[in-house]
């Protein structure tokens, strides 16, 4: 009997990505050039259902990478000459953070405690910053910072870029690409992918800054520096051998998701965080861990569990239903639950889970 994950990354399988890899291997796709026609159709049409599903405008860049992780580091490469900003409240945009330290960047923060959110009205820029680094959903923590919130942000510092790590929300937050610069995520989360696979999102402006970076004899990085990467997208290639298995199944998990239609998934996935968020207020051994609720992320609910063990019910479920929850991150591992609500467990499968947990 096949497992159901419900953990925030790697993640569940969305249903049709096992049919797109054996699509995949009978063309042999594993075994073409990056150079070829064949992989440039395929990188159009990845780009093509992403641009479409996301609604990113026709100037922006998409790129692809190792994983989202290598993103921090060239963001700050290419658009960091001294000073970055990134609003801090999990472990995961606290190694955006790290990251900017660790290239000899002068770094700030605006640091809030674990399953705290952010609101414009609060956020006060340094004057020099030059990237502002924001996180639509972190993972660590279920944490989301809505939309509207980050356009606000971007809207009050039209000098300085905005990023969004949209890594365990991509593609249900309405971000309007016209409004922030950058974006990007990983495939083994919300695309329910095997992991392998990053993407990155990017505007015109931030190609111009890297050159003027690059003039100026800054270190930008090497095969992926956004000249290199712009120069490649322009042809549909990329610098170096990608993982063209992926960036097909990528394409075609997108273009399923059109079919199915964005709006769709994003009442689907509310509908189901809901559904997740009242039966834990509702039950005596757990409690929902991000209090305000224009804060608690759509796509990765996290509970506190009173009295019992995290680990215990995990297995009891995984006993019972044959389902896998994610344990909480870091120091809360044994006190919390990471449940993922990704467009690949269906109103169904929350249900089944949400009685296997009233059964604990």
């Amino acid at each position: 009997m096949r497992k159901t994950y419900f953990t925030p990354g790697p993640a569940e399988l969305f249903p049709t990505v096992e049919r797109h890899y054996h699509e995949a291997f009978e063309q042999q796709l594993g075994s073409i050039s990056h150079r070829s026609q064949q992989f440039r159709d395929i990188y159009q049409h990845t780009v093509e259902q992403l641009k479409t599903l996301m609604n990113v405008p026709a100037s922006h860049g998409i790129f692809f990478t190792s994983s989202a992780t290598e993103i921090w580091e060239r963001l700050i490469q290419n658009t960091v000459e001294h000073e970055s900003f990134h609003l801090v409240n999990g472990s995961f945009s606290k190694k955006f953070y790290d990251f900017s330290h660790e290239l000899n960047k002068y770094a700030h923060k605006l640091e809030k405690p674990f399953g705290e959110g952010f609101d414009y009205s609060e956020i006060v820029v340094p004057a020099y910053a030059e990237l502002i680094c924001t996180t639509a959903n972190e993972t660590s923590s279920g944490v989301q910072m809505r939309p509207a919130e980050i356009h606000k942000l971007k809207r009050a510092n039209k000098d300085k870029f905005v990023c969004v790590d949209m890594v365990s929300s991509a593609p249900y937050p309405e971000l309007d690409f016209n409004t922030v610069d950058s974006a990007f995520f990983s495939v083994q989360k919300s695309f329910g992918m095997p992991a392998g696979l990053g993407c990155w999102i990017v505007n015109p402006s931030m190609l111009e800054k890297a050159e003027r970076m690059k003039t100026h004899e800054n270190q930008i990085g090497t095969y992926h520096n956004l000249l290199t990467l712009f120069a490649n997208f322009k042809k549909y290639e990329t610098p170096e051998t990608p993982n063209v298995m992926a960036i097909y199944v990528l394409g075609k998990v997108a273009e399923d998701m059109n079919k199915i239609g964005i709006d769709h998934i994003r009442k689907q996935t509310e509908k189901k965080a809901k559904m997740l968020y009242e039966f834990a207020d509702k039950s005596d051994f757990l409690e929902v861990f991000v209090k305000n609720p224009e804060h608690r992320s759509q796509t990765v609910v996290v509970v506190n569990v009173k009295e019992k063990s995290a680990g215990n019910i995990i297995k009891q479920v995984q006993n019972d239903a044959n389902m896998i929850i994610g344990a909480g991150y870091g120091d809360f591992k044994e006190t919390q639950l990471r449940i993922a609500n990704f467009p690949a467990v269906s109103l169904g499968q929350i249900e089944t889970l949400i009685e296997a947990l009233r059964q604990v």
